[in-house]
């Protein structure tokens, strides 16, 4: 899962991307106001994690600002301030939560996993998908009830598909939710098909149906039947 880390203090800032990184998720990071309006103007995350006082601007603005754009990601507003009307401000224009400085590193990840439970998978602690299960926060996923090995990407772009099952997915949609800022250094979309070739393979070879389906010109689907 993709999380955008919207954070003016140097050292903390460095701290969540590295810890939320180690969890599992994908996470890019703006210092200021005006890198997170770029971010938030082009991609699209899972959760925007956002810190009230920036540089340049307030927090409730990017609230506002990614709610304007139908993003559908959750969100939790950071603060050094503990303010009952701030929370409430924040929760009143779209926010998820809130959390109040100083706060643990494990506490911010057990509540992004959370909501991006709540709102992806109905705040299940296990996804099951026909044949398929997958337990979120350990990452594994088992086919008729047997572990399969997956790598990292594999992994992400499994829960990626199933999250968004029956819908078209295009290939530069996959591509910015598996490398964020790094797709755009990339020459073509043979890094997807490889991916997508050895995800598929290995969930038949272990007995799963066949779900994915290419789209010739678009992308991919993962049919929910």
């Amino acid at each position: 899962m993709k999380v955008l880390i919207i954070e003016d203090e140097k050292e903390l800032r460095y701290d969540m991307v590295s810890y939320l990184s180690q969890e599992g998720f994908l996470c890019e990071s703006a210092k200021n106001y005006s890198e997170a309006i770029d971010k938030i103007g082009v991609y699209e995350y899972d959760c925007y994690v956002v810190d009230i006082m920036l540089p340049g601007g307030t927090g409730l603005d990017l609230v506002k600002a990614i709610k304007s754009q139908k993003h559908q990601g959750g969100i939790i507003i950071v603060s050094a301030k503990n303010s009952i009307e701030d929370k409430i401000v924040g929760l009143e224009i779209g926010s998820d939560d809130y959390l109040t400085k100083p706060f643990h590193l494990s506490e911010l990840n057990a509540r992004i996993k959370s909501i991006i439970r709540r709102r992806s998978f109905n705040g299940n602690n296990e996804i099951q998908f026909n044949e398929i299960r997958i337990l979120p926060d350990s990452r594994q996923v088992y086919i008729n009830g047997k572990e399969i090995a997956l790598t990292a990407k594999e992994y992400d772009l499994l829960l990626f598909f199933i999250a968004n099952k029956g819908r078209v997915i295009p290939k530069d949609s996959i591509a910015e939710h598996l490398w964020g800022d790094y797709m755009d250094q990339a020459d073509s979309f043979d890094f997807i098909y490889t991916h997508i070739k050895n995800l598929r393979r290995k969930l038949v070879q272990q007995g799963a149906k066949d779900y994915l389906n290419t789209v010739y010109g678009i992308g991919y689907k993962f049919q929910s039947e």
